[in-house]
């Protein structure tokens, strides 16, 4: 993934100023998804406009711009999110953590193994009220808020691991020696 797709992704939203893009990055997107800061958002958006992908849709008095999607700019969002790579690289240290759990002695596997059930359990506290107060406001016909699909896959991501975590700590249960 790319600044750029997450840009156009938003800007597909409505148009919005850099400003009001990188308050996006600073809330759930930056927490959950990805992370950038407006010394890479405005370049970003100069590059995007250059590419024809948005256009200066308004220019405040203090020259604060606002940024619309153009055709363009919705067709390679389009584009990129139909498009699966093959052999995508992965980095994710949570998985790593999880392959080499068992390279820790017995009681650190558990002490880890707690903290992320721990962890988990936090966070689908705070995620699921959130959910669920989305849901009850939300009427049928009306479009699911934005980043609602997200809220959802994150807060099972967190009923996963953390069933996982459990899970592994059940076999931990009576192992000496992990290695």
């Amino acid at each position: 993934m790319s600044l750029r797709h997450a840009l156009l992704g938003l800007l597909a939203q409505g148009p919005a100023s850099g400003y009001d893009l990188t308050r996006a990055f600073d809330g759930g997107i930056g927490r959950y998804a990805w992370q950038a800061g407006h010394s890479r958002i405005y370049p970003e958006l100069g590059k995007m406009t250059e590419a024809g992908q948005v256009v200066v849709d308004e220019t405040g008095p203090r020259g604060r711009k606002s940024y619309a999607l153009t055709e363009d700019g919705r067709t390679e969002l389009r584009r990129w999110m139909f498009h699966w790579p093959e052999q995508a690289t992965v980095r994710d240290e949570t998985v790593l953590r999880m392959f080499l759990v068992q390279s820790l002695e017995p009681d650190d596997a558990r002490k880890l193994l707690e903290g992320i059930a721990a962890h988990c359990a936090a966070e689908i506290e705070e995620l699921r009220p959130l959910m669920e107060a989305e849901d009850a406001e939300h009427r049928e016909g009306d479009p699911l808020p934005f980043g609602r699909l997200a809220g959802e896959y994150g807060l099972r991501q967190y009923e996963a691991v953390h069933g996982w975590a459990m899970w592994s700590l059940e076999r931990l249960v009576g192992v000496g020696s992990a290695r």
